[in-house]
């Protein structure tokens, strides 16, 4: 089990370098947990499944998630929790770390 731990920086770009360093082609991401100033996400519109409405939040968010490393890249699936106690869910395209951090545990395979 491999432990990444991200502090100002962008999320999903520092993942995708330590994936790298570490050698990791394919695994599991346990879990993604921490908080974020900001976030892309997407979600799939109703009438067609192969497409994504990408979506850009400027709030800050309490993060949870898990996913995959296939061919050496990162997938992961999150839930960002923001003011008004609401879920916002999708994949995870990029977040931006700063006040707080992020941990992602993966298990190589």
């Amino acid at each position: 089990m491999h432990l990444i731990e991200i502090k100002n920086a962008e999320l999903m770009e520092t993942l995708q370098a330590r994936v790298t360093e570490l050698g990791i082609t394919n695994g599991a991401v346990v879990s993604l947990i921490g908080a974020v100033d900001s976030f892309r996400i997407s979600t799939m519109p109703e009438d067609d499944a192969t497409k994504d409405i990408v979506t850009d939040y400027e709030l800050p968010a309490e993060m949870s998630g898990t996913g995959e490393i296939v061919d050496g890249m990162p997938h992961i699936h999150a839930v960002m929790a923001v003011q008004g106690d609401r879920g916002i869910a999708g994949h995870l395209h990029a977040a931006s770390v700063g006040t707080w951090f992020a941990r992602v545990y993966i298990q190589p395979f």
